[in-house]
């Protein structure tokens, strides 16, 4: 082997896979992020059914109150499963990278 491109470059040859796995990573980080940010907008929104739901039922407004609700209260329900899920990514994440 010739010892004239060691000395020439004090780095090794580029790894192409190693690079890779890191813009694997990153974009797995990146979708994971979006996706956590999206679930706790969604809840707020959904926790802001539900209060309308609940003002309406006090202001004797039943059924619609009823209605939206219930409809704001699974819906974050659902919202928070979401952000469960997007926390397991990071957390996989993390663990691949240990």
């Amino acid at each position: 082997m010739n010892n004239s491109y060691l000395s020439k470059n004090s780095q090794p040859p580029h790894n192409h896979y190693s690079e890779i796995k890191v813009s694997i990573a990153k974009e797995r980080l990146r979708q994971a992020h979006q996706s956590f940010n999206l679930a706790w907008f969604t809840t707020l929104l959904c926790s802001m059914v539900t209060v309308v739901g609940a003002l309406l039922l006090l202001f004797g407004n039943v059924t619609g109150g009823s209605v939206t609700a219930a409809t704001g209260a699974v819906s974050s329900i659902c919202c928070l499963k979401f952000a469960k899920d997007a926390n397991d990514r990071l957390d996989k994440i993390t663990k691949e990278w240990k």
